[in-house]
């Protein structure tokens, strides 16, 4: 019996010991230069707070701002789905979705800014599958406004960039906004 035990003992410390005269191991290879793209896309992005279906929904508010009476009080966040649309018309055709989150970031109401985070999806035409996503401060009240693209999928994989935006219109009652995008995406 006692030799089972010394035995048992012995298997354990060598099973043991094992691991930590391992190492980690891992192989780099030299990655081959890629070509680097540049495409650049326009489009209108539909953000709707109004009506029985809106495309943007209020999913937090702070209570410091009950007697805000602003579509976008200070420190709201919304959730959105907004769609893409190739003209600034409602029944334009869609080409794809912006869908993420933004944070209504500025207590001044003169100069309105949201921080947001959206991945802005393509569902047709020669991107279809691909998106862009977008990481910046978007200075609302400016007439024209530069955001951060950081990163992408599908045929944006890698994607860096920028968008510049110009509001086509906004209705300061409700919220509801078309803005004008033009994204310079560089990518491989």
């Amino acid at each position: 019996m006692q030799n089972r035990v010394i035995f048992c003992l012995a298997v354990i410390l060598c099973v043991a010991a094992a691991p930590a005269q391992g190492e980690y191991y891992s192989e780099s290879v030299a990655a081959v230069p890629m070509q680097q793209k540049v495409t650049k896309l326009h489009f209108f992005l539909h953000d709707i707070l109004s009506g029985q279906n809106p495309s943007a929904v209020m999913v937090a508010r702070a209570n410091l701002t009950d007697g805000d009476k602003s579509p976008t009080p200070f420190g709201s966040v919304f959730a959105v789905d907004d769609a893409l649309r190739v003209g600034p018309e409602s029944n334009s055709e869609i080409i794809g979705n912006a869908q993420g989150l933004y944070v209504s970031s500025s207590q001044d109401a003169n100069n309105f800014a949201i921080v947001m985070y959206i991945d802005f999806a393509l569902t047709s035409g020669e991107f279809k599958g691909s998106s862009f996503s977008v990481f910046s401060r978007n200075p609302v009240s400016e007439p024209s406004r530069e955001l951060a693209v950081v990163g992408g999928r599908g045929k944006f994989r890698m994607a860096r960039g920028f968008a510049v935006l110009k509001t086509a219109y906004f209705n300061g009652t409700n919220g509801d906004a078309i803005i004008d995008y033009n994204v310079s995406l560089f990518h491989y």
